[in-house]
């Protein structure tokens, strides 16, 4: 994993994306996920890209159940993007880089 990524625990949760300056796009994902494992290079390169207008935040649901419970976690990967402490707008599946910065751009 890239180190422009931050990873996150529903203890670090709020701090990480709630009260995150920046607009923040949360990767919900699992290790044992093969479309997430698909999607994590390509996360990799919008962190970086985006570094300083975006911040990329993964949470593992299966080590962070009750994050994923409170914002309905029911498929992974599930992207949500949050400005303000506020949901932006959320994708659900693999998404292209290009579908994927359409996303970003469309809701910053």
């Amino acid at each position: 994993m890239s180190e422009f990524i931050t990873i996150t625990t529903d203890a670090t949760f709020a701090a990480e994306v709630l009260q995150a300056p920046i607009p923040v796009l949360v990767d919900f994902w699992a290790e044992w996920c093969g479309p997430c494992r698909m999607l994590a290079p390509t996360m990799d390169e919008l962190a970086k890209e985006y570094t300083g207008k975006i911040k990329v935040v993964k949470v593992n649901v299966d080590d962070c159940s009750a994050t994923a419970s409170t914002y309905g976690i029911r498929s992974i990967p599930t992207l949500i993007l949050f400005k303000n402490g506020k949901i932006v707008d959320t994708k659900i599946g693999q998404l292209s880089k290009s579908q994927l910065v359409s996303f970003i751009q469309n809701s910053i």
